[in-house]
C-alpha cells in the first residue's frame, strides 16, 4: 500500500558528483524520518543518513563533508546531494522511511535501491 522509488543512481567518476531522489507514495498519512543505506557487493548494508520529521540531519562519519540529506515533505520525498565522490562510494543505495498509513499503521518501507557506480 506505500512504496519508496529511488531513483538517480549512475556511472560517475570519482570527484564527481551524483542527487539520489526517493519518492512516497500510496496510502500515507504522514511520512516521518527517512534514511539512506546502502550495500557493496559482499558486504552488509549500512547507514548512510537519515533525516528526521523536523529536519534534523545525521550522517556516517564515511560521508560527513560530501554528502547532504534534504527533504521537500509536501511531496513526500527525500533527497541525498552525493559530492567528492571516492570509488569506495559504489554500492546500492536504498531508501527507507518510517510512514504512517492512512490505516493508522507505522509501516518500515524500503525502496528498490538504485545503483550507484563510481570509478574512472
Amino acid at each position: 500500500q506505500v512504496q519508496l522509488v529511488e531513483s538517480g543512481g549512475g556511472l560517475v567518476q570519482p570527484g564527481g558528483s551524483l542527487r539520489l531522489s526517493c519518492a512516497a507514495s500510496g496510502s500515507i498519512f504522514s511520512v516521518n524520518a527517512m534514511r539512506w543505506y546502502r550495500q557493496a557487493p559482499g558486504k552488509e548494508r549500512e547507514w548512510v543518513a537519515g533525516i528526521s520529521d523536523s529536519g534534523i540531519s545525521n550522517y556516517a562519519d564515511s560521508v560527513k563533508g560530501r554528502f547532504t540529506i534534504s527533504r521537500d515533505a509536501a511531496k513526500n520525498t527525500v533527497y541525498v546531494q552525493m559530492d567528492s565522490l571516492k570509488p569506495e562510494d559504489t554500492a546500492v543505495y536504498y531508501c527507507n522511511a518510517y510512514v504512517l498509513s492512512t490505516g493508522r499503521a507505522y509501516l518500515d518501507v524500503w525502496g528498490q535501491g538504485t545503483l550507484v557506480t563510481v570509478s574512472s
